[in-house]
């Protein structure tokens, strides 16, 4: 009989989640952004005991590239000694270290806001076949008054259809299939509903802590569901005071080396 996967319990996975969050993440995301970065973090779990090898922060202070994601994943591939995957067993210790680094397979990463563009391939690129985020694009932009995860995926990677006539292999065909304001493009398609991204594909799979949450009650009822939706929104009421700091950095004119504040 196989082993059960790292989220065959979602109770156990997003516990893990949001202690990891709460005691690791969030502690270096208020230094991080005391000193002018943002609020976006980044951890790294075993899937075999749900044990953070990594914990980083946006370091957008000294480069715009150390997003949260990329800060942690950098940090994993320089790191020469790892936490013992299952937390300890009947040969080691709790908290044992062990040299090898951890295949990405298997591991859990953890985004604390849903990864943009950049961060996306950075996880794609390093191995990574799952990633779960607190914050939605959505959140980002309304809670913390950063649009540009949602932007850059809109203007940048949202090409809208075209049918196979602008396709020609004339000049004229393909000039009127670059055109960004409308000609040539797909007629009746609706741009705003396609998905940002595919959650789902042959490189990753993404979910939500709204999605675990989702499974809890399926699995086991509306009350323990109520009460993991209760716990995900008073992890995210921390980053209130952690957004209102990174505003009055911005306002204030503290220095950053991100082009986009």
């Amino acid at each position: 009989m196989a082993p059960p996967t790292y989220d065959a319990d979602p109770v156990t996975l997003l516990q893990s989640l949001l202690t990891t969050i709460e005691a690791e993440v969030i502690p270096l995301t208020t230094q991080g952004v005391s000193s002018g970065s943002k609020l976006f973090g980044a951890a790294i779990l075993s899937k075999a005991g749900l044990v953070p090898f990594t914990v980083a922060t946006n370091n957008e202070v000294a480069s715009p590239l150390l997003h949260g994601e990329i800060n942690c994943i950098q940090q994993f591939f320089a790191q020469t000694s790892f936490p013992d995957p299952l937390g300890g067993s009947s040969s080691s210790k709790v908290g044992d270290a062990v040299s090898q680094r951890p295949n990405p397979r298997d591991c859990v990463f953890l985004a604390t806001h849903e990864p943009c563009s950049l961060c996306l391939s950075g996880i794609t690129w390093s191995g990574f076949d799952n990633f779960f985020y607190l914050f939605t694009y959505e959140d980002s932009r309304d809670l913390f008054a950063i649009p540009y995860d949602i932007e850059i995926l809109q203007e940048v990677f949202r090409v809208p259809a075209v049918s196979a006539a602008a396709f020609s292999s004339s000049s004229a065909g393909r000039q009127a299939a670059g055109k960004g304001d409308g000609e040539g493009q797909g007629r009746g398609e609706d741009l705003d509903a396609r998905p940002l991204y595919n959650r789902r594909n042959k490189f990753f799979t993404a979910r939500s802590f709204e999605d675990l949450v989702l499974e809890i009650t399926e699995k086991h009822g509306e009350d323990e569901g109520r009460k993991w939706r209760g716990e995900v929104a008073r992890v995210k009421t921390l980053y209130n005071k952690l957004s209102d700091t990174y505003q009055k950095g911005g306002k204030g004119g503290m220095e950053s080396a991100s082009f986009w504040k």
